[in-house]
């Protein structure tokens, strides 16, 4: 199973990356194919330098994680056979890409080093250095 996501600040070089926000795809089962479920997650109106638009982005990526997932709000789709696994690799893979010092933050606040490790995510070089 594999999972992308791609996020965007207004005041980051990713703005330039994605359209309108971030862009959350996971793949679930559909009849015998795989298909990939794509959210979009909405960054406009955060401040990703500040500790509460982060957190706020965090929120709505780890929602958008579950809900791919397990309903996906589509007819005719089944569950992730792992929905706790896809959304926690998800979530990570969301949270690498937008390789943001307050949104890593946020996801450690949840996980521990060793899970964003294993995930690839970017550490901040004050944990990286522990």
């Amino acid at each position: 199973m594999y999972s992308r996501i791609v996020a965007t600040s207004t005041r980051s070089i990713l703005a330039a990356v994605a359209i309108a926000g971030t862009l959350f795809a996971a793949t679930v089962a559909a009849d015998d194919h795989k298909v990939i479920v794509a959210i979009p997650v909405n960054a406009q109106g955060l401040d990703l330098s500040q500790p509460a638009g982060a957190q706020q982005l965090y929120q709505r990526l780890e929602y958008a994680a579950y809900v791919a997932c397990t309903r996906a709000d589509r007819v005719g789709l089944a569950p992730s056979p792992d929905a706790s696994g896809c959304s926690e690799k998800a979530l990570a893979n969301a949270v690498r890409a937008a390789n943001t010092p307050l949104l890593t933050q946020a996801y450690l606040g949840k996980h521990t080093l060793r899970e964003a490790l294993a995930h690839g995510i970017e550490l901040p070089a004050e944990l990286a250095a522990k």
